[in-house]
């Protein structure tokens, strides 16, 4: 079975591999940065941090910055992530250097 290259934009991209399985899952560090701000959830973003992710950077692919952004969504990155609450957003610039791309 082959080898994975999962790109920057994935939330698996730190994660180590075997030839048969992904090794435990790894967190990509997203610290914190000057261009962070505050961000209350709207209601069309309650369950759907893609669709924030779309909003504020153009592509569903880093929904998985919330929750390693605000450690209190890393359990359930989607149904914690309810209209009303305050999250930390990192700026587009800064997603786009943790990833990689």
């Amino acid at each position: 079975m082959p080898v994975i290259d999962y790109p920057g934009t994935s939330p698996y991209s730190a994660t180590p591999q075997t030839s048969w399985y992904l090794e435990r899952f790894v967190v990509k560090p997203v610290s914190p940065d000057s261009g962070d701000q505050l961000f209350v959830l709207l209601p069309r973003h309650n369950f759907r941090p893609d669709t924030l992710s779309y909003d504020l950077y153009s592509t569903m692919a880093y929904w998985w910055v919330f929750a390693m952004r605000n450690p209190r969504l890393r359990k359930d990155p989607i149904w914690s992530f309810k209209a009303g609450l305050t999250i930390i957003v990192p700026s587009a610039s800064y997603v786009r250097q943790v990833a990689g791309s």
